[in-house]
């Protein structure tokens, strides 16, 4: 990789933007104005992988010499996609949809260089089961107002002790940005 480009992280994420100084100190942060709710794509890990390349391709084009960081994490429950909420009442039911039951979270990952137009893409599952909590927590946790910007409704990192069960892989996936696979993506570029 090429160190005198800019490396730009192309989303509005904090979490993403905490795990990205795990690997790389310097960084710019640019949020990208792709609407995902336009992207289409066979299955569940295709889209998160589109979605992160549109990311990555939208701010590598406002952004020359540069290498572009994309994401896109979205919870898939059976063959439905959870994305972020649209209020409060939906968030609610997302969570209880989830409860006592085991879903998958994938990030499409893209990294792109914005001279040469070359990019490379993976995506990471993790397998995530949730405890049956009451109605009652789960209503607290949405009054919070917290659950509104995360896919599926919530974030790992503020409900582990209470929601989560058992995680099977990445947790830094769950969070939002796996950071073994981004450093894959970024060496080999």
């Amino acid at each position: 990789m090429n160190l005198k480009k800019t490396i730009i992280l192309a989303s509005a994420s904090p979490r993403r933007e905490i795990l990205l100084k795990q690997l790389i100190p310097r960084f710019k942060v640019i949020s990208s104005r792709v609407d995902e709710s336009k992207l289409r794509a066979k299955t569940p890990a295709a889209f998160a992988v589109k979605a992160a390349l549109a990311k990555a391709n939208d701010v590598a084009g406002q952004n020359p010499n540069s290498i572009v960081i994309g994401a896109d994490t979205i919870v898939v429950l059976g063959k439905k996609i959870l994305g972020k909420p649209k209020d409060k009442k939906h968030a609610l039911t997302m969570l209880k949809s989830l409860i006592g039951r085991t879903h998958q979270v994938i990030t499409g990952l893209a990294v792109v260089d914005s001279k040469t137009g070359a990019a490379v893409t993976d995506f990471v599952v993790t397998k995530v089961k949730m405890k049956k909590v009451s109605p009652a927590v789960i209503k607290d946790y949405v009054d919070s107002g917290r659950p509104l910007d995360k896919a599926g409704a919530y974030g790992i990192q503020e409900i582990e002790e209470v929601f989560i069960d058992r995680i099977e892989g990445d947790y830094d996936n769950v969070v939002g940005l796996p950071v073994e696979k981004l450093k894959q993506l970024l060496d080999s570029m």
